[in-house]
């Protein structure tokens, strides 16, 4: 399966648009639409930044097997949920996330 579609897959399946993704990395929505459609190659910085706001990693993109995942369906949420927090809100999840162990 081509990169572009895997990403597009990835992006769906998370019913995030175009426009969040770009918020997300900071990547223009042509270039991200480019990359989906297959008229793009993308950087692997580009990639990976991604691959991250998706919860994802480059293993998988690139692998042809789609169930390749090392993090659980739980582990993906709460990275995706970090990524999105501010500074504070971030320091303070660690926090919690410390004093639980």
């Amino acid at each position: 399966m081509e990169v572009g579609k895997k990403i597009r897959d990835l992006r769906e399946n998370k019913k995030m648009s175009v426009y969040r993704l770009t918020q997300i990395t900071g990547i223009s929505g042509n270039h991200i639409r480019g990359i989906e459609e297959g008229t793009r190659q993308p950087t692997v910085e580009t990639l990976q930044r991604i691959t991250a706001a998706l919860g994802s990693s480059l293993a998988e993109i690139f692998s042809d097997d789609m169930e390749c995942c090392y993090l659980s369906q739980s582990e993906k949420r709460l990275i995706e949920n970090f990524r999105i927090l501010s500074k504070e809100k971030a320091d303070a999840l660690l926090i919690i996330s410390d004093a639980l162990q």
